[in-house]
């Protein structure tokens, strides 16, 4: 073994395991952020300032074009009807139902441009914007022709509110008894295709463009060459017509020359810059992108257009989607949602996106109804809101306001489906394998397995929504369900990385869950470890599992967090096998360190103050195993850790001589723990050490004693200035090793038990004084085995200040403790 591959082995080993040692709650930042983040330019910021500059072409157009309309019917038709010449009427006549039939086109063609962002003729049929441009009583009637479901009551807000199973039943039912826009047949034996919204879009749009030629063409007819009539001399009547006609001429010429100017630079921007197209590329949302562009542009342009030009300058694609999450048209709500999936996995746009959906609860509380949506037609929706809410719950502020959303484990829980099938005996079990895609009526159940799994992990980083997760009613159960990976799973080499991915979610949860601490922790490890399922489908993982450690290390990790409970270590000693396969898995050298190391706390947690697995390690015959691996770097912690709890457990009276006999073979590792309390320089390493010696050499007679430290070539003096510099090197409690205290006190009343000659040198070496250092700075943290985060539990039955008393008594009057 290299230098280097032991450096790496010696610090795995030494590394602090949580469950023996306190815990502060104190967090410190990790972020791999070096500076402020820089806020990524909004690629949509162009279509509005494009939209707003359309807007002001627009504007000023239709303004002339009212002023032109005015001093037409007004001034000209009003006053000059009659004086007029006949050419001059009928070329204002003309203008203005040119211009009329172009003001109906305009009209018209944003609501169609609306409608061709969507598929075929039903485009727009639902679209709650559309209805806000509604201004003219012929756009309305138009609408009425050709929008044939618009006559069609909408379900009420009251309906929205009914069950979710409800509201499945309700879009059926609109489904089979309303007409669907692109199957209403508007004209007998013709083709659809007419009638395409994309199709009468252009229409509309080539008609506004031969009527603004045509306009253009008429004016300036009449103001080149201004033959307005013969005025007779002394006509007062018709003195001022040629100003008026020149002036109606001007406006009519101005105003279809911004119009043509306006649609120049729509196209030079569209067709010839593509902007859209670019917007597109640039906000990356994928082949359906174009079709979310279009349509926030259009939805700018309108504002613009309708209300203020700056009211599109407000619009952003974020606020956009989220405005359509809410509309009642599955159309608009696959708009928004698409949008706000591709922001929230980009990287350049994901931390802003999500900040704005966790300030807008509303919203929230909307992605979280969409998660009980089972209408194979919206499966896309529902997978798209888990995907957002799994990336939301991934910021703590975040995840407590999903969780915080009456009913949100509930929805939840509705993305995970276990799959049964009946076995030949007619019993229920669950089935783990996939079928091609995802299963056999084509709905993505595993998908949305994998997404609720992840929102849960993401969710249990709190200590509430653990507890909250906990009270949901039968969510454990399926969470400890997908757990469950058998022989066949885990052993076939041909396996979906799906499959496992599921496997290892969940048990990345359940570990989250019985890791917390507090009175949670106690009551969530109580609930875990009372289904009966949770022990066993962790056992077949580590007897099965040995080409996927990952999921055998999380397996371990639970078994050791379960432990903290008596029951739960009951249980788990008493299901056949488990403590077999942790030793196996810790003695095989093949193994990753990691996995190693967490089956060896494993161990010493189950033994800990457990004598019937105490007795079932030892029926094992694993004590020569355990007293060689203290000469392992990598196993030599936890092995000090178990043969303590071993000694401890043969020395209460429930123990049977044979315990004993066995047990005897621990004095051979005396050698070892000396040589490692004497050189040592390894802290941790340390502790355990002298943990464990204290126990081992209560197993030998003082003849027995003498002829090993003759063996080891060490002097009982040297190890007593050993412990004597040990206290001195730790006057104050440690965090990392609170019981190296404790135990030296234990080993020092050991040596002045195994002979008076130890309390004299004791005396000498002055740890009378030492020990009155540890009376006045003892602290609770000596006082526990375990702890659950900084809460200690299983507390030492001998307090550490009995301890130190027995000591100072022996050194004071030379007594032996009886």
């Amino acid at each position: 073994m290299d230098k280097q591959t032991s450096i790496e082995i010696e610090d795995l080993a030494a590394r602090t395991p949580a469950i023996f040692e306190p815990q502060s709650s104190i967090e410190t930042a990790t972020s791999s952020n070096t500076g402020p983040r820089q806020p990524s330019g909004a690629p949509e910021k162009r279509l509005t300032l494009f939209a707003l500059r359309l807007a002001v072409l627009e504007k000023t157009a239709s303004g002339l074009g009212t002023l032109g309309f005015i001093w037409a019917t007004v001034v000209l038709l009003g006053g000059f009807a009659i004086t007029i010449d006949q050419t001059d009427f009928w070329f204002i006549t003309i203008i203005l139902l040119i211009e009329g039939t172009r003001i109906f086109s305009r009209s018209h063609e944003l609501e169609w441009q609306h409608q061709s962002t969507w598929s075929l003729a039903d485009a727009g049929i639902n679209s709650f914007r559309a209805v806000k441009s509604r201004s003219h009583v012929v756009v309305r009637a138009c609408k009425a022709i050709f929008r044939v479901k618009s006559v069609v009551v909408k379900p009420s807000s009251q309906v929205r509110k009914l069950k979710l199973k409800d509201k499945d039943r309700i879009n059926n039912l609109e489904k089979t008894r309303t007409w669907t826009s692109s199957d209403v047949p508007l004209l007998p034996s013709m083709g659809q295709w007419v009638f395409l919204s994309r199709n009468i879009s252009r229409l509309l749009y080539w008609l506004q463009l031969a009527s603004a030629t045509a306009c253009v063409v008429l004016s300036l007819i009449k103001l080149v060459n201004r033959n307005y009539g013969e005025i007779e001399k002394g006509d007062t009547d018709k003195r001022n017509r040629k100003s008026a006609l020149t002036i109606f001429y001007a406006l009519a010429l101005a105003e279809a020359l911004l119009f043509l100017l306006e649609k120049a630079y729509w196209e030079w921007k569209v067709m010839y810059k593509k902007l859209l197209d670019r917007v597109s590329d640039e906000c990356e949302l994928g082949p359906v992108g174009m079709l979310s562009v279009r349509r926030f542009f259009y939805d700018a342009y309108s504002r613009c257009v309708n209300g203020s030009i700056f009211d599109g300058l407000k619009m952003d694609l974020v606020s956009f989607s989220m405005e359509l999450l809410d509309s009642d048209s599955s159309d608009e709500q696959l708009i928004g949602i698409r949008i706000l999936e591709k922001f929230t996995k980009n990287p350049r746009f994901s931390e802003d996106t999500l900040q704005k959906i966790g300030i807008t609860i509303t919203v929230v509380d909307r992605l979280v109804e969409m998660l009980n949506w089972k209408d194979p037609q919206e499966e896309e929706i529902r997978k798209s809101a888990a995907e957002i809410l799994a990336k939301l719950a991934g910021k703590k502020q975040n995840s407590l306001r999903v969780a915080g959303i009456p009913g949100a484990m509930e929805s939840i829980s509705s993305l995970l489906h276990i799959h049964r099938v009946t076995a030949d005996c007619g019993e229920m079990i669950s089935r783990k394998e996939f079928v091609t895609s995802s299963d056999r009526d084509g709905y993505g159940y595993w998908v949305f397995n994998e997404l609720g799994l992840q929102i849960l992990k993401k969710l249990a980083r709190d200590h509430d929504n653990c507890g909250k997760i906990g009270n949901t009613k039968g969510l454990l159960a399926k969470i400890i369900d997908f757990t469950h990976a058998g022989e066949r799973l885990l052993k076939d080499e041909r396996v979906a990385e799906s499959q496992i991915l599921i496997v290892k979610r969940s048990l990345q949860v359940v570990k989250m869950l019985v890791s917390t601490t507090g009175s949670t922790g106690r009551q969530l490890r109580a609930e875990i470890s009372e289904v009966v399922f949770t022990v066993s489908y962790i056992r077949d993982i580590l007897r099965y599992g040995e080409k996927h450690q990952t999921l055998q290390k999380l397996g371990i990790e639970i078994l050791t967090s379960l432990a903290l409970e008596a029951e739960a270590t009951e249980r788990i000693g008493g299901t056949g096998g488990v403590l077999k396969e942790l030793l196996n898995i810790w003695f095989k050298a093949q193994n990753q360190n990691h996995v190693r190391i967490a089956a060896g706390e494993a161990l010493a947690m189950l033994a800990f103050e457990s004598a019937n697995n105490c007795h079932r390690i030892l029926k094992l015959k694993v004590v020569e195993k355990l007293v060689d691996a203290l000469a392992d770097q990598l196993l030599r912690i936890n092995s000090a850790r178990i043969l303590r709890n071993l000694c401890i457990y043969s020395s209460s009276s429930s123990s049977g001589p044979e315990c004993f006999q066995q047990l005897r073979g621990v004095i051979s590792a005396a050698p070892t723990v000396l040589m490692e309390i004497m050189t040592g320089e390894e802290i941790k390493v340390q502790e355990v050490m002298v943990g464990v010696a204290a126990h081992v050499f209560k197993y030998m007679t003082s003849e027995e004693a003498s002829g090993m430290f003759k063996r080891a070539g060490i002097q009982e003096a040297h190890l007593a200035m050993r412990l004597v510099q040990i206290l001195r090197k730790y006057p104050q409690p440690q965090t990392k090793i609170p019981r190296i205290r404790r135990y030296v006190a234990e080993m020092v009343i050991w040596m002045m038990n195994d002979s008076p000659t130890n309390i004299h040198i004791f005396k000498s070496l002055g740890l009378k004084q030492e020990l009155e250092g540890i009376t006045d700075t003892t602290s609770e943290v000596e006082s526990f085995n375990v702890f659950s985060g900084a809460i200690g539990l299983s507390r030492y039955k001998a307090s550490i200040h009995s301890l130190v008393e027995t000591a100072m008594n022996m050194l004071t009057h030379d007594l032996l403790p009886h």
